[in-house]
């Protein structure tokens, strides 16, 4: 069954003091030099109550993935592994089904990981959305393995500012592989823990950033992770790059807490612009300066990035939310005043094609579904601009990746009356 002699080593040499001895003893690569992708480094029951998703065997675990790129950095990532009540569902043949789940956006602060999360950030309505449905797939029987993503919840600050190397690690949010390894490697962390009494069958489920992790860790887990059955991806994130156009635009001279994003967008970014820089020719692929591609009053915020959850970036129209949309970026490098949009300096310009990378639009070997509330105001399905129009949405997405995946596709469309509860949880 499970590997007991390897969970009581670790659960030995885990620190029992605060959190940060947990999260942040493995945040140089050098220190996870002899461990292989999805090798535990930590254990210890989980202990923060508002963290736990639902009834069972909750397990606080750091494991070790990596950063996005051809050439990644071991990384060490922290989660949480939940297995059903034994009494209700005894261990069946074969062990539970997993459920590797992808959490929504709650910012690039420590504070505001799901298993660091303790009810008192910005960050703990959307931490505390998800627990009814990760509980439902507890009472059927299924376990579920919760990852935290890169560098959330373990990141680092140095004061630079970059994001970048081992003592200033920021998440790299939507940044696609960097999702998508912390997403599978959780699930070879889960059977090297227990083994046969976990299934060697699970699927993906994620919502909003999660959801778009989702399609992401579907892609790319084939010769990763054997097993995958199946994604369900809940609203999810896509078209920053037209979002981002979108608030942009030079006559938006409105403000909105939304703008909060476009520092997460950039935090994303200025990772994969570093991971392509170290797989192409150095001088072909610029890693992207922060204080270059944000307007001069945005980049005074963008150290709050560390610290806050993304709510409170924006919240009250403080920081971000304090910008109008055409003050978020630098002006044009000709000083002309057309900025970003028109005239777009050598770092924004990466900005934008790490943008258009994140969409995702991807070839997924399983079925595929897609759920979306036509109501929903954060990732809408038709979403437009009084400014600028209609742009891409989550029906785009389906309309791509319909085009991509032949045969392979389900989409679930929800009004604001009909949302069938009568459903089984995918």
């Amino acid at each position: 069954m499970r590997d007991t002699a390897l969970i009581e080593k670790l659960v030995e040499q885990t620190p029992a003091g605060g959190d940060d001895a947990f999260y942040t003893n493995f945040t140089r690569p050098d220190s996870l030099s002899g461990a292989a992708v999805g090798d535990p480094l930590y254990l210890r029951p989980l202990v923060n109550t508002f963290a736990v998703p639902g009834g069972g065997e909750n397990w606080l675990v750091l494991y070790r993935s990596e950063s996005a790129g051809q050439n990644p950095t071991a990384v060490a990532t922290s989660g949480i592994i939940v297995l059903p009540d034994r009494q209700a569902h005894p261990v069946p043949k074969g062990g539970y089904p997993l459920i590797t789940w992808c959490h929504g956006t709650v910012g690039c602060a420590n504070r505001v990981a799901p298993s660091r999360d303790t009810g008192d950030t910005g960050a703990s309505p959307m931490n505390a959305y998800p627990k009814a449905m990760l509980g439902r797939f507890l009472d059927q029987g299924w376990a579920v393995a919760m990852t935290d993503y890169e560098a959330l919840g373990t990141g680092t600050d140095d004061g630079t500012g970059t994001g970048l190397g081992p003592d200033d690690k920021l998440h790299p949010y939507l940044l696609g592989q960097s999702e998508a390894r912390a997403a599978l490697d959780i699930v070879l962390a889960a059977r090297r823990l227990f083994r046969d009494e976990i299934s060697q069958m699970f699927a993906i489920v994620g919502h909003s950033q999660g959801g778009q992790a989702a399609l992401f860790a579907a892609a790319n887990a084939p010769g990763r992770v054997d097993g995958l059955v199946g994604v369900a991806a809940i609203a999810p994130a896509n078209h920053p790059f037209d979002i981002i156009q979108a608030s942009a635009n030079l006559a938006n001279v409105f403000k909105n807490s939304g703008y909060a994003f476009s520092a997460l967008f950039l935090a994303g970014a200025i990772a994969g612009s570093a991971a392509d820089h170290a797989d192409a020719d150095p001088e072909s692929i610029k890693i992207i300066d922060p204080g270059q591609v944000l307007s001069d009053d945005a980049f005074e915020f963008w150290p709050q990035v560390w610290n806050l959850s993304r709510a409170e970036l924006g919240a009250d129209q403080k920081l971000f939310g304090s910008l109008r949309g055409n003050e978020q970026f630098r002006a044009g490098p000709d000083g002309s005043g057309t900025g970003y949009i028109n005239n777009p300096n050598a770092d924004q310009q990466e900005f934008n094609r790490q943008l258009k990378k994140m969409n995702p639009n991807l070839a997924i070997t399983v079925p595929v579904r897609i759920s979306q509330a036509l109501e929903d105001k954060r990732v809408q399905y038709q979403p437009s601009s009084p400014l600028t129009g209609p742009f891409p949405g989550t029906e785009k997405l389906i309309e791509e990746l319909k085009t991509t995946n032949p045969g392979r596709f389900i989409e679930k469309l929800y009004d604001a009356t009909k949302v069938d509860d009568t459903e089984g949880p995918l």
